[in-house]
């Protein structure tokens, strides 16, 4: 029963852990008009605006800026 339990706890962490932490990569780049980009980090696509990190409300956990841009 303890086992059981330990891995149910550590797969429902899991799943929580990877929706929380669904952020994405971005490789650096150069636009068309010639200027770089950094590499960076980006939320995950989920479909919700108010998700992402650029919102009020929302911090950005690799840079700790907190969102500016107003939610729906």
């Amino acid at each position: 029963m303890n086992r059981f339990l330990l891995l149910l706890t550590s797969m429902v962490t899991l799943t929580i852990c990877s929706q929380v932490y669904a952020d994405t990569h971005v490789k650096g780049y150069t636009r068309s008009n010639g200027t770089y980009v950094q590499s960076h980090y980006r939320s995950g696509k989920d479909g919700y605006h108010n998700n992402n990190w650029s919102v009020k409300g929302n911090v950005n956990p690799h840079t700790g800026k907190p969102g500016t841009k107003d939610r729906w």
